[in-house]
């Protein structure tokens, strides 16, 4: 998976969410739950954390977080304002 399938605004990016556990080796099995049920999806989202994410490479991997950083923040920004960010355009 990866966001380079993702080319206008109409296109849909699931990212699983997943809570956060006291201790990080305590993720695994929800992790690992959420890859599987999502296997397009380029990170997994921990509630309260961050995120973590993936590529087929190093260079890959930093361009998709780039990425997902900058929608994460949109998606918080739209919230404040009163917009749901999981509404279509």
């Amino acid at each position: 998976g990866g966001l380079e399938k993702i080319s206008g605004y109409k296109d849909v990016l699931i990212i699983p969410i997943i809570d956060n556990t006291p201790h990080e080796e305590e993720l695994e099995d929800s992790m690992r739950e959420a890859m599987i049920a999502y296997p397009k999806a380029p990170a997994v989202l921990v509630k309260r954390h961050g995120y973590y994410v993936w590529g087929r490479d190093w260079v890959q991997a930093k361009a998709q977080a780039e990425c997902l950083d900058y929608l994460f923040e949109a998606a918080v920004k739209m919230k404040q304002i009163g917009v749901d960010p999981s509404m279509a355009p």
